[in-house]
């Protein structure tokens, strides 16, 4: 499934979309930032509630397919355009992390 698929059917809003057709294939849920690095895994939905600018690097660095801040979190408009720049999908839910995993483990 990829990450305009997975927006569209679980009704995630979409803040950037650079690549749309990256797949993906498991969820990882922190906010840890050195522990989403060393845990999350290649094509990655990855869940979080931080939002900052770091929540990008790390996105590149585990190469996950997007990011979906939960709990209604907006990252402000530089963090936005930065992922842009780095080619990271942003999505964001009102849903708890917890529901919001369910609700992509049931979409994958």
């Amino acid at each position: 499934m990829t990450v305009a698929e997975l927006a569209a059917g679980c009704g995630f809003e979409v803040l950037c979309l650079p690549e749309p057709e990256r797949e993906v294939d498991g969820v990882y849920i922190g906010d840890l930032l050195s522990w989403v690095m060393g845990r999350a895994r290649q094509d990655n939905a990855w869940i979080t509630i931080m939002s900052n600018v770091n929540v990008i690097a790390v996105g590149t660095l585990s190469d996950v397919s997007c990011i979906l801040f939960a709990e209604g979190v907006l990252p402000e408009a530089d963090i936005i355009e930065t992922a842009k720049a780095k080619g990271v999908n942003l999505l964001v839910t009102p849903m708890p992390a917890y529901e919001a995993a369910i609700k992509l483990h049931e979409a994958l």
